[in-house]
């Protein structure tokens, strides 16, 4: 035995390693080189007969050889474990990868998230209640009275026990104010219904309710939280106007329009070529309101808002249609992401 015949050994294991397809042929392939008269043990065996230094040399390569080997069978072995397995699970290995999905917030969620975060650096607190109310926190204690259309069958959802689903998130101001002495300062998002739904409507939507307590609140303030909020969801360049309106829970009352993000003001269909999007109601708070729920109308003054959080998300992403958001097309959902 010498160098050359180990050499001729080593180029005969490798070609035959290549060979192998399945557990059949490893088992084979071990026992033909390194079971009790493989090769490699055949090998080792002569040693004995070698001059010392022959021995040490050639000992150590056959030696190297043989671990070396063993270390390659166990890989093989790995390999055609999960190859039998995946082919057990019908898998075709010879497909083109597929990226994990990863999953997002949806854009709802991102815009009610974005919209508490602002007014929370403002000092707001952001509450929740519940969305079944009595015609009391809807309507009555918000200065509703009983002949208002608000209340008529066609745009609120009443149920049989005598309650109904809230048709605002307003009867958080009551239930904020029965709750807490002022000052306060608080938003209230959450989901509202109404009898309506078209391109811009839906019987289920999403708003956020503001009020703010306080003494010496005036409209200013009203006026330039609404101005720091629109700047902060639409940008920093973003011009904004109030309308006089009328809502029976504030007085005076207004209507707050922002630029029309598609023509800038020039006009056009989204707008109806008025250049600008009405985006929330609010004013300040009407005193009936305030004696609904004991706050002294001489010491305390507030103010509320309220806007739709759908109507923000469309305007924001030019979006056209609120089935949209409720459709849950997963192409749609993605460009969120």
């Amino acid at each position: 035995m010498n160098s050359s015949e180990i050499e001729k050994l080593k180029k005969e294991i490798w070609e035959n390693f290549e060979k192998i397809e399945d557990f059949s042929q490893l088992e084979n392939f071990r026992i033909k080189y390194l079971g009790k008269k493989g090769k490699i043990t055949s090998f080792l065996k002569l040693l004995k007969e070698l001059p010392l230094e022959e021995k040490k040399y050639l000992g150590k390569e056959l030696n190297e050889l043989k671990d070396l080997l063993e270390e390659k069978l166990k890989e093989k072995e790995r390999e055609i474990l999960f190859r039998e397995e995946d082919k057990d699970l019908g898998l075709d290995l010879t497909l083109p990868g597929r990226s994990p999905f990863i999953g997002t917030l949806h854009p709802l969620t991102q815009v009610i998230d974005e919209l508490c975060e602002i007014f929370s650096r403002l000092g707001f607190e952001i509450v929740t209640g519940p969305e079944i109310e009595t015609e009391y926190y809807n309507f009555t204690a918000l200065n509703i009275p009983e002949w208002h259309p608000a209340r008529d069958m066609q745009a609120t959802f009443y149920l049989k026990n005598g309650a109904l689903l809230r048709t605002h998130t307003s009867p958080m101001q009551i239930r904020a104010m029965l709750e807490r002495k002022p000052p306060l300062r608080i938003v209230a998002p959450g989901k509202v219904y109404r009898c309506d739904a078209d391109i811009r409507h839906s019987p289920m939507f999403h708003q956020i309710e503001g009020l703010m307590v306080d003494k010496d609140v005036s409209f200013s303030d009203l006026k330039g939280i609404l101005t720091y909020f629109a700047r902060e969801i639409f940008g920093e360049k973003t011009k904004v106007r109030f309308r006089p309106s009328y809502f029976p829970f504030t007085e005076p009352s207004l209507e707050m329009d922002i630029e029309c993000v598609i023509c800038k003001g020039k006009g056009c269909k989204v707008c109806g070529e008025a250049g600008w999007l009405e985006i929330l109601g609010a004013g300040m708070v009407h005193p009936e309101v305030f004696k609904a729920v004991n706050y002294d109308t001489e010491l305390w003054q507030g103010f509320a808002f309220g806007l739709g959080i759908e109507r923000i998300a469309m305007i924001k992403y030019g979006i056209d249609d609120i089935r949209m958001f409720f459709e849950n097309h997963l192409f749609f959902l993605q460009s969120f992401k």
